[in-house]
């Protein structure tokens, strides 16, 4: 990691600059596998799982190989993966909205109304890290909306998907599952082929392929969860902060890819010092050390002057995840303006928010926190607005429409109103 020692603000945006994605380039590959499968559907699906991961089976997992699954997951993680899906189910359980009725003038009345999306697709990664937790997170809030149809794709290895991945996806109750990974996932659930169905919204995470993808299809009329890139944590914390529990949050992060970045923001020299020891001590045993390393290196450790300074150069950076570890935590807490997902204090690890605290893991990355919300119930629902106007209300309401309409010099707009009016 870089130590950089008391930043001007004007240097901020260079510092706080994430690992560049050439996404051009990207999307230059991207954009034929999208063309392919629009095309030509399942037949280019079964091409590429067959070029890129080594797989020419069906595509479609069967409800018999979903239930089965349960026999290669070990009891610990079974009920581990219980338990979270209870905490997950119980936050997001409780996001749920009635309408409120709201009389504007006396005769007036608006109000909103939640439905859900109907067809929603999850991308789940099954690369190098098989992420069975991203079932929990998009499919239980899918399914507590009340989505019609739900469609979870995921890359085969050697034929098969990870038993956990199947187990999770068994148990909360999602059916639809595909062998199929990348870039032509996207596409499939955008475009729809003969095997999968096509979607109105995709969620999840995923490589830079499937970051293209995303966008891509986004441009083209489905929608998407967020823009995302590479995973990210912020950790601000100070002398009160345990060295130990920094540097293994910062390598929890570090370990997700190489283009993953951290960044330690304090004002004690002390805690930078003795963090960057721990980190070194800690990497060393790490299964993942090279991925973890190649993180580092995008890496900072950042001296500030106080934590005023510290609290601006934070809702700068806008990250993903951020670990608040100082003393009179939730005074600064309150001021975070800019996060996905805040963990306070030195006993709530971000690992705590990956798996199992309850809140969804699918948060904005590149510093869209400052304009975008991670995954909720609300990223599965629509909202419909409606109005009743009765006779009264609109004889009270009447002359403010077309007065506006006159002036806005739309005629039909106003006669809409005055016809009424004259009938009345």
């Amino acid at each position: 990691m870089q130590r950089i020692q008391y930043p001007e603000s004007s240097r901020w945006p260079t510092i706080l600059a994430r690992p560049v994605m050439d996404f051009s380039k990207i999307e230059q590959q991207v954009q034929p596998i999208l063309t392919a499968v629009q095309e030509t559907g399942d037949k280019a699906l079964h091409q590429y799982n067959h070029q890129f991961d080594h797989y020419t089976g069906d595509l479609a997992v069967t409800q018999q190989a979903l239930a089965a699954a349960k026999d290669q997951v070990a009891v610990p993680l079974q009920k581990a993966i219980q338990q979270a899906y209870q905490n997950i189910k119980q936050f997001h359980t409780q996001q749920q909205q009635s309408p409120l009725v709201v009389e504007t003038m006396k005769g007036v009345k608006c109000w909103r109304k939640q439905v859900p999306i109907q067809k929603v697709g999850l991308y789940v990664p099954g690369g190098t890290a098989p992420l069975f937790s991203t079932v929990l997170m998009l499919g239980v809030p899918a399914l507590i909306a009340g989505c019609k149809e739900i469609v979870l794709c995921s890359p085969a290895s050697q034929g098969t998907l990870h038993p956990a991945i199947l187990y999770t996806a068994h148990l909360i109750g999602v059916q639809q599952v595909y062998k199929v990974g990348g870039a032509q996932a996207v596409a499939a659930m955008a475009y729809g082929t003969d095997t999968i169905p096509q979607v109105y919204k995709i969620f999840g995470p995923g490589n830079q392929y499937v970051t293209a993808a995303k966008q891509l299809v986004n441009k083209q009329g489905t929608a998407i969860d967020m823009p995302a890139g590479p995973s990210e944590v912020a950790v601000w914390a100070d002398d009160t902060a345990e060295p130990a529990f920094v540097a293994a949050d910062l390598l929890s992060q570090a370990e997700h890819g190489l283009d993953s970045q951290v960044i330690l923001v304090t004002d004690s020299q002390t805690l930078i010092e003795a963090t960057l020891e721990e980190v070194e001590k800690q990497l060393a045993t790490l299964p993942r050390k090279e991925i973890a390393q190649g993180a580092l290196e995008n890496s900072k450790a950042i001296l500030v002057k106080d934590k005023e300074e510290g609290l601006a150069l934070i809702n700068a950076y806008a990250p993903e995840h951020l670990i608040v570890a100082l003393e009179e935590v939730h005074q600064w807490v309150a001021r975070i303006e800019n996060a996905g997902s805040v963990f306070i204090g030195n006993y709530t690890p971000e690992s705590a928010g990956d798996y199992a605290s309850g809140t969804n893991h699918t948060l904005p990355t590149n510093g869209f926190a400052k304009a975008y919300s991670g995954v909720s119930l609300d990223s599965f629902m629509k909202y419909i607005t409606y109005q009743e106007v009765t006779k009264e209300g609109l004889e009270a309401l009447g002359e403010v429409i077309e007065t506006m309409a006159a002036a806005e010099e739309l005629v039909a707009h106003k006669r809409a109103v005055s016809i009424r009016r004259e009938n009345l």
